[in-house]
């Protein structure tokens, strides 16, 4: 299989995982993804690749089937319970009809067979990363904020704000659900993964750090503290 080189700089920002035990092909996706101007991830086994999925910024996950560790099923289905708008490209030497049926049922975006063209998977890549079910999902409002996932960019009544990537997954998980109270566990586990320390102070800590960007252009941050319960993005307007 060759990669034909075609730098995309425009779309460099979105970020691909890929979930493949085969490392010769994992570095191949991986390298032909990224001549395709793609941020690419990879991990070989199927608990690796369902952490990063959830708590890591992911714009499409390519998810092979059969992987050691946990079945990439069961990770579909952690991912669908948990991001349900995350596109999932399913990857896998079974080309039954129903094999390909029980993944698109399950949630799969779509399901490509080894071995397989670069040229296709590249093609179905840009197709569902422009569907129209990605678009409406990759811009967030509330409360005078607008949050971009492809161009990571975020605003507040207009005036641009700089956060870090871990900020701004927790902006975004905030905005994903406005005026609901969300405890700190929900949080450590939607934003960092299941891997933290639940007595770490690091929700606490990052809540601050957005506070103050977004407070840093005039009216105070939407975000509210409930003593011993949780926060709550709130819309005022």
């Amino acid at each position: 299989m060759r990669v034909r080189l075609r730098i995309r700089p425009s779309i460099a920002v979105v970020r691909i995982l890929v979930v493949e035990d085969e490392p010769a092909i994992a570095d191949f996706l991986r390298r032909g993804l990224q001549a395709e101007g793609y941020s690419v991830d990879c991990a070989l086994d199927g608990i690796e690749g369902e952490r990063r999925a959830l708590s890591g910024e992911v714009d499409l996950v390519i998810l092979d089937v059969m992987l050691p560790e946990r079945d990439g099923m069961v990770v579909l289905d952690k991912i669908r319970s948990r991001k349900p708008g995350l596109p999932v490209i399913m990857l896998t030497a079974r080309g039954e009809v129903e094999d390909k049926v029980s993944a698109l049922d399950s949630g799969a975006n779509d399901y490509v067979t080894k071995p397989f063209s670069f040229d296709e998977l590249a093609a179905r890549v840009r197709a569902h990363l422009r569907s129209p079910e990605q678009g409406r999902a990759t811009e967030l409002s509330v409360a005078g904020i607008k949050l971009d996932f492809l161009t990571r960019r975020v605003e507040r009544d207009g005036m641009p704000i700089t956060l870090s990537a871990r900020e701004f997954e927790l902006l975004a998980y905030f905005m994903r659900h406005p005026g609901q109270v969300l405890s700190k566990q929900q949080i450590l586990s939607a934003v960092w993964g299941y891997d933290f320390d639940p007595g770490t102070n690091v929700v606490e800590v990052y809540v601050g750090y957005l506070r103050r960007k977004l407070a840093a252009n005039g009216g105070p941050a939407p975000i509210e503290t409930l003593r011993s319960v949780g926060y709550r993005l709130v819309d005022r307007g």
